[in-house]
């Protein structure tokens, strides 16, 4: 049989990053793909293309089929190595993959090389179920216009392959947020599949006929008490939906950015300028806290870097009542210093 370079039908390097492989194939894939493409030679390319993507963008696969070596060129006679052979695809296919079908158009299966590499890998079934292949999240499935289910139902399907619907997003907050106790908006955009294509195929402007789209999404989520930097939320449902009905969930992965609070659990930290002066005499001082603007005492004789702890000033408890607000204390010098304040300072100095 003949020998496939995946890396070369996709145009990537052999040391291609994840992401580099998926761009390359998303590019590839609009371009060839037979909805939009009516050329004879698209419906030969759009084959190879998905069947690359199948493979490198899958790290088993992706690994076995570089256990074969970096030597090899396409076109070459290909004879599968001790223990690749003969792989089933249940229902006793002996190699023949189950074939697929793009926009009404039969697109035929996989090829022998790749049969005899990774038939016992796909389960008898490909990764977007019998009507259609799902690469790397994206559906190809029908995406020459058949109607896709809006569904978000959980459906329970014994032969359904498993596939990553989960999507996790970084998310920003303050002290502030965590203390409103209000939802906070979360906006990002992730690739989904199209539900605009007409039925019974045909061109699909909302996609341009790629059967997926560009989707953004506003979510609300509430902020729990004493989430720590880097802690993970879970929003059940919220996930990518599949051909099958299911649905994975969002992860926010929480960070506080925050120019005026450091963040402990639910204890706060926030600096509080003097002057040397104050710092040898103490003085009074007004501060803007969560809870509003109070007064505090700073002692004399105080250093820089001291902490003032201000009882149930902070954030939240689980447990109820609230955390502590430290407020440290940072020793500035003025700028706009009087001739006669630096004498006094220089007199200071010779004592």
């Amino acid at each position: 049989m003949e020998y496939k370079d995946y890396y070369d039908i996709l145009g990537v390097k052999r040391d291609a990053t994840d992401s580099e492989i998926k761009s390359a194939y998303r590019k590839l894939a609009r371009k060839y793909h037979p909805d939009v493409n009516k050329t004879k030679e698209a419906e030969s390319k759009f084959k190879d293309i998905n069947e690359a993507y199948e493979v490198l963008g899958d790290k088993q696969k992706r690994q076995r089929y570089d256990s074969l070596g970096a030597n090899w060129q396409g076109g070459q006679s290909y004879t599968p190595p001790p223990g690749f052979e003969q792989f089933g695809f249940g229902g006793g296919q002996g190699g023949a993959y189950q074939s697929f079908n793009f926009g009404g158009q039969d697109m035929g299966g996989f090829s022998d090389f790749f049969s005899s590499l990774f038939g016992d890998m796909m389960g008898g079934a490909s990764r977007g179920g019998m009507g259609g292949m799902n690469f790397g999240g994206y559906d190809f499935a029908n995406a020459g216009g058949a109607q896709r289910s809006s569904s978000r139902t959980r459906r329970k399907t014994a032969s359904a392959p498993q596939e990553d619907l989960d999507i996790t997003k970084n998310l920003n907050i303050t002290a502030k947020d965590v203390f409103d106790q209000k939802p906070v908006s979360v906006n990002f955009s992730e690739m989904e599949r199209c539900t605009e294509c007409p039925p019974g195929g045909g061109y699909c402007s909302a996609c341009g006929g790629t059967g997926i789209k560009n989707v953004t999404k506003s979510i609300k989520v509430k902020i729990p008490p004493e989430v720590k930097d880097g802690q993970k939320i879970r929003l059940k449902g919220e996930g990518k939906t599949d051909n099958y009905g299911r649905v994975g969930d969002l992860y926010l992965v929480l960070h506080y950015k925050d120019s005026v609070y450091d963040v402990d659990g639910a204890d706060l930290t926030k600096e509080v300028e003097i002057t040397p002066p104050e710092a040898v005499l103490g003085c009074k001082k007004d501060i803007e806290t969560l809870h509003g603007s109070i007064g505090i005492k700073v002692p004399p004789k105080t250093s820089s870097g001291q902490m003032l702890r201000l009882k149930n000033l902070g954030l939240p408890k689980k447990s109820g009542g609230y955390g502590n607000l430290n407020a440290k204390i940072k020793i500035v010098i003025p700028k706009n210093l009087t001739q006669k304040q630096i004498e006094l300072y220089k007199q200071l100095s010779e004592l």
